[in-house]
């Protein structure tokens, strides 16, 4: 197996265009002029996924404030992030990408290690893009619990 490209600050954002939970589709290019925050985790409705879902969502206020913009991205369906949506309240675009390539073009899908075991799977990770499209950071392996809290602290929100 190779190892997954990793994305750093100063790349491009690899451009997407994904069905939403809402039955829409979302854009990169679409966002261009926000700074978004786009995060990718394995699955929906899952203990760790929710969590950190949930302390997005818990954090949106303050991400919005400093004009970020959160987007969640998974292989799961659109029906499947739909129901993971309303039954955790989630108030920020969650797309699918159920081919995993926009995972792939982001680094966010390979090799991984889960319980000892070398796995093929989604490396939850999350990127920070600029207004102009631009990655500003990039975080692969990060841990559910308490990387939202990071998060803020790195982009001085705290």
């Amino acid at each position: 197996m190779t190892e997954p490209v990793r994305l750093a600050a100063g790349d491009p954002a690899p451009d997407f265009d994904l069905p939403t939970d809402d039955g829409g589709r979302l854009a990169l290019k679409d966002l261009r002029g926000e700074k978004v925050i786009l995060y990718a985790y394995p699955a929906a409705m899952t203990p760790g996924c929710t969590k950190q879902a949930c302390d997005f969502r818990d954090s949106l206020a303050s991400l919005q404030k400093a004009d970020y913009r959160v987007v969640g991205i998974s292989p799961d369906s659109p029906a499947k992030l739909a129901k993971f949506r309303e039954r955790d309240a989630l108030t920020f675009p969650l797309v699918s990408d159920a081919d995993k390539s926009v995972l792939t073009a982001y680094g966010a899908f390979g090799e991984k290690q889960n319980y000892g075991r070398t796995v093929q799977g989604v490396i939850r990770s999350t990127f920070v893009i600029d207004a102009d499209g631009t990655i500003e950071r990039a975080f692969y392996n990060v841990k559910a619990t308490g990387h939202v809290a990071k998060l803020r602290r790195d982009l001085n929100l705290d």
